[in-house]
């Protein structure tokens, strides 16, 4: 039985701000690739928010480098991650941002799936089945229709991306890391990402940054900051207090989000197909998300 309380009003309007936040997460990654090279962008990310964790780790005095068997599979979770979002970054160089939300939010519906295959304990029933069905439809239509923008090797960064986090999410969920603390799972997801970033963009002689006017400079200290440390850890420790499946339905809104934070910031436009594509990619997520009594 799940002892962790049913989310109230609270949980979820900031649930509704965290989808804000991962939506318009992808205008700033856009709007910071005018002055910074993808790896890097991802690197400086994820490694200064690692040394935002540790601080606020040690103030908590929350343990991160305590022996608990950990190591190995949290490696490998910081690997995934670290692909995940170089995928993104690489994604975001040939797409418009409100085409990348929605093919990264299928990742609940690989999420659902994996954990049909590889957790006993999570079989789908039919509502996810029929979920998946839905979101793969709307890929394949969003893969059909590049009258906005993109093109299908970005689309597949997009999707592949999407795998990552959900196979990320897998090995959390079946591994002893869903006995640690989730700060240490977030610490080692960033610190392998931004060392695992940063070394690849030196290796591919990546210029790094190399336009640092203010929306640039603005746009990394939002991913650093607010995204990549702060929501992150508002996301844990929801998870922490409030039933996971009634949290998880929220993120639906983020491709939505996303969708009008690319087309009011941006002026991206969008083809009526593709807005029906992301209709039924979050019809798809609903769907996964939804779970039979017990």
């Amino acid at each position: 039985m799940d002892s962790r309380a049913p989310p109230g009003a609270a949980a979820f309007a900031v649930m509704v701000l965290l989808c804000a936040l991962w939506g318009l997460q992808q205008v700033a990654i856009k709007v910071a690739a005018v002055g910074v090279t993808p790896l890097f962008q991802g690197g400086i990310r994820s490694a200064l928010a690692a040394l935002l964790l540790v601080g606020w780790a040690g103030a908590r005095r929350i343990p991160l480098f305590r022996a608990d068997g950990s190591l190995w599979p949290g490696l490998l979770s910081g690997l995934l991650f670290a692909v995940e979002f170089a995928l993104i970054f690489a994604a975001a160089e040939r797409m418009p941002a409100s085409r990348l939300v929605v093919f990264m939010y299928t990742a609940p519906c690989f999420t659902a799936l994996l954990l049909h295959i590889f957790v006993p304990a999570e079989r789908m029933g039919a509502l996810q089945a029929a979920g998946i069905l839905l979101a793969f439809c709307g890929i394949v239509l969003a893969f059909a229709d590049h009258a906005a923008g993109g093109d299908w090797t970005g689309d597949a960064f997009g999707l592949m991306a999407a795998f990552l986090w959900a196979a990320t999410t897998v090995l959390i969920r079946a591994s002893v890391l869903a006995r640690i603390t989730a700060t240490k799972v977030l610490f080692y997801q960033l610190a392998v990402s931004g060392v695992f970033m940063l070394c690849v963009a030196l290796v591919l002689g990546e210029r790094g940054l190399f336009d640092p006017r203010p929306a640039v400079l603005l746009s990394l200290a939002f991913q650093v900051v607010v995204v990549a440390f702060a929501s992150y850890l508002a996301w844990f420790w929801l998870l922490a207090r409030y039933q996971a499946g009634k949290l998880m339905v929220f993120s639906f809104l983020t491709p939505l989000f996303g969708v009008a934070f690319g087309m009011l910031l941006l002026g991206e436009s969008s083809d009526p197909r593709f807005l029906l594509a992301a209709l039924l990619v979050v019809a798809g997520i609903v769907l996964v998300n939804l779970r039979p009594a017990r």
